[in-house]
């Protein structure tokens, strides 16, 4: 009986350090602006960026997740962290016009659309 307590304790713990985790500057930074070329080609998308982004790490979208990535967004860390992953991936956009990476990103933004509705689908 202790065993199955602490083992439970252990897997809450585990989440929680994964939902702290998942509010980084670089990483919330890249994944707005490749969600931005996502929303720039399939329309159902725009709007619902925090949504994505909390649906990835499996995290409800509350007011109070909401906030923290409204917070993050406005820190200068987050700011910096943009404008890098923008400057990164201008050459990326340029090249994937003219190659089959664009394909790539047309699967990888259905998949993260598919996997954002599920996840915020009603529960029965």
């Amino acid at each position: 009986m202790k065993r199955v307590a602490l083992l439970l304790a252990g897997v809450a713990l585990q989440a929680g350090v994964a939902n702290a985790a998942s509010f980084d500057s670089r990483g919330v930074a890249r994944f707005d602006v490749g969600y931005a070329r996502c929303e720039a080609k399939f329309a159902p998308m725009k709007g619902h960026r925090d949504e994505a982004y909390l649906a990835v790490y499996r995290v409800k979208p509350d007011d109070k997740s909401l906030a923290r990535l409204a917070a993050l967004r406005r820190t200068p860390e987050y700011q910096k962290e943009r404008k890098a992953a923008l400057a990164a991936k201008a050459p990326a956009v340029a090249a994937s016009a003219a190659s089959s990476a664009g394909n790539r990103l047309d699967q990888q933004c259905q998949a993260l659309w598919a996997e954002t509705r599920r996840f915020n689908a009603p529960t029965r």
